[in-house]
């Protein structure tokens, strides 16, 4: 596939992880569960619930691989829009169908590198209870497995110094689940198989939340 100018990079994502792991161990103490789940090689989509702005950046430096998020073009301003571009992070307009993140993300895939989706669309409850249709999208079209991931611990005390961070030294659990197709086989791409393909994930994400956290009491 020929990379298209401003196109992310492996190179960019891996700069991108090596920062992550360096700020979120230095400023947090996570604690990774289930990173041998994701597929070694290959594309990958990693399903991320999101409650809390750190909730990316933390996968960023906890994931096994270097991630390229989809990220919402708001974020991109100022001094952030060539940094973000700079680590392989993809600008989405959330408000239309993107055809330049769309091409970017699948890009993505078909160069076997790894996908970041908050399948949500935005923060807010982080419990998988409302998705957009992207990620069945890109999971269909690609097929690509999907790796549901849950950040938790991110929201429940606020930092002393900077109140809208998690306490400084504070445990964040990043606890991946099962790798799972997200299609049902019969290669189909219609809204109808989106739709059904989206209930299959919804089902899929909402029961490994569930499961992990039981296991971690959170």
């Amino acid at each position: 596939m020929t990379r298209a100018t401003g196109s992310p990079t492996p190179r960019g994502a891996a700069i991108g992880r090596g920062i992550g792991v360096g700020l979120m161990y230095g400023l947090w103490k996570p604690r990774v569960l289930g990173a041998w789940r994701v597929p070694a090689s290959g594309p990958v989509i990693l399903a991320v619930n999101h409650s809390h702005n750190i909730d990316g950046p933390m996968l960023m430096g906890t994931a096994p691989r270097p991630v390229h998020f989809l990220i919402k073009k708001e974020a991109f301003v100022g001094p952030l829009d060539p940094f973000l571009r700079g680590i392989g992070q993809l600008k989405v307009d959330r408000a239309s169908a993107d055809r330049t993140a769309i091409t970017q993300a699948l890009g993505v895939l078909e160069d076997g590198g790894v996908l970041g989706i908050f399948p949500e669309g935005t923060r807010g409850a982080g419990d998988f209870a409302a998705l957009r249709a992207g990620l069945a999208y890109f999971a269909v079209r690609s097929g690509a497995p999907i790796v549901p991931v849950a950040v938790l611990g991110s929201t429940e005390r606020r930092g002393r110094l900077i109140s809208v961070l998690p306490p400084l030294r504070s445990r964040v659990d990043v606890v991946f689940g099962d790798a799972f197709d997200a299609g049902d086989g019969s290669g189909r791409r219609t809204r109808k198989a989106l739709d059904e393909a989206t209930v299959r994930i919804q089902r899929r994400l909402t029961a490994h939340l569930d499961e992990a956290r039981r296991f971690t009491g959170r």
